[in-house]
């Protein structure tokens, strides 16, 4: 999985909100304490409004804020809402491939990973990015089978 500016823009966008809450952040402050391009941070702000994460004050002592807390915004939508499915091959989800003969079960590891990224990201909340605490599904390498090679 890529990781687009715009999606790292976005969720270090909302953890400034979150770490500020209820404060207003204004653009300014947001790229500087981030060091992210001003104009970049306004577009990022102004998206993340539309799709009903933060709010906006306007005028003097203005800013965003979050739209609600941030233990119920969940960082997997936040990134599907950016950035549409997680995996894609050649822009097609992975249930919709079938491929023939030695291929065959691919597209069931093109889901899996689907899977799994949405089992990650689809459990961390804001507030759990700002303490630290991040789940992890993978198995340790110990734990795994070993590969079995057919000739």
């Amino acid at each position: 999985m890529h990781i687009s500016a715009k999606v790292d823009y976005a969720v270090r966008a909302l953890l400034l909100l979150a770490q500020r809450a209820p404060e207003l952040v204004t653009a300014e402050a947001l790229s500087a304490e981030q060091d992210l391009p001003r104009e970049y941070a306004e577009a990022i702000l102004t998206e993340l409004r539309k799709l009903g994460y933060v709010v906006s004050k306007r005028g003097a002592g203005g800013g965003f804020q979050l739209a609600r807390p941030a233990g119920e915004i969940l960082v997997g939508p936040v990134v599907g809402a950016l950035e549409g499915p997680f995996v894609t091959v050649r822009a097609t989800p992975p249930e919709a491939i079938a491929y023939r003969g030695v291929a065959q079960h691919l597209p069931s590891l093109w889901g899996a990973l689907d899977e799994s990224l949405h089992g990650v990201l689809d459990s961390v909340t804001l507030a759990d990015l700002l303490v630290g605490h991040i789940p992890t599904q993978a198995a340790p390498p110990d734990a795994r089978p070993a590969p079995t090679l057919r000739t």
